[in-house]
Formats: structure tokens, sequence, C-alpha cells
């Protein structure tokens, strides 16, 4: 069976018992998590999420990118989230690279000029976290009453912890 086919047969599964339709859009929780996308995490899991609870922002190293910013601005705005968490987690593949060394590959690889992109490596988990929380504290698109703060996930015990 083809990736394709387990997937749609998983999905198959899932919407057979579907009973969460009438969820309104708004988070119930009235928060956002912006966090990596790690396939060894699983906010929902160790946040205790439901569906409908909270937005999810998934991006490589969970950074407060503009695009991250931009869902944080409509997540609020438009959608009455109140708060932001930021969770890096250990053993990030962002900490492995810099953007020279993956323009250099793909240039090799591909012939492609990526020298136009900031792939946003990082060389410190903490001060990652410590960015991205500040981005957010400090947009002028975002009240003063949004709150955000910044944790550390642990992949080998699946605890946070908080970024100062």
């Amino acid at each position: 069976m083809s990736l394709r086919d387990e997937i749609l047969a998983a999905n198959e599964r899932y919407a057979a018992d579907f009973d969460k339709g009438d969820l309104p859009t708004p988070p119930a929780r009235r928060f956002a998590v912006v966090t990596c996308m790690d396939a060894r995490l699983d906010p929902a899991k160790f946040l205790g999420l439901a569906e409908g609870d909270a937005h999810v922002i998934r991006n490589a190293g969970g950074v407060v990118s503009d695009d991250a910013l931009r869902s944080l601005i409509i997540s609020h705005w438009l959608l009455g989230t109140e708060e932001a968490i930021v969770i890096a987690h250990s053993g990030c593949g962002m900490l492995t690279f810099t953007n020279e060394e993956l323009r250099a590959r793909l240039a090799a690889e591909t012939g492609a000029d990526a020298s136009g992109i900031d792939f946003l490596p990082f060389s410190d988990l903490e001060e990652s976290v410590r960015s991205s929380v500040q981005r957010i504290r400090e947009s002028p698109f975002l009240p003063d009453s949004f709150s955000a703060s910044g944790f550390v996930y642990d992949v080998r015990t699946g605890r946070l912890r908080e970024v100062a």
C-alpha cells in the first residue's frame, strides 16, 4: 500500500466517527502555540490539547518568523487569542547548519541560487526562544495585553522547561 493510500485509509477511519464538525472557529482556550515541525513533537499530547483548544503554528525551529507573526496577529485580532507560547526542543536540526552551508548544498544539488533565503538557523536554543518571545512582545500589531512565554521541550523526557 502506498503512503497516499495509507493516509486516505486512516482518514476514512477518523471521519467515520468524526463528531467535531460544530466546533467554533476561535480556539476555546484562547491561546496559540508556535513550535517546531519536528515529527517527535506532538503538541496536542504534551500540552493536553483537544481539537478546538488552541492554534498550533509549526515551522522549522519553532521560530517566530514573519509568517508565524502574521498568523499570531490574525489569531489575536480575528479569532480572539490572548497569549502565545513558543516551544523549541532539544536536539533541533536548526542547530546543525548555517545559512551558508545550506545555500551551498542547494547550489550544488539543484543549481538554484538560494542567497535570498534566510533559513533562520540558530546556534543557541534558549536564545532563539527568547528572541521569538521578544518579537511577539515588541510587535506593534499585538497589544501589550497579549502575553508570550517560551519553553524548551526535551525530546528524551517529554518535559517542558521554561526559558526565562
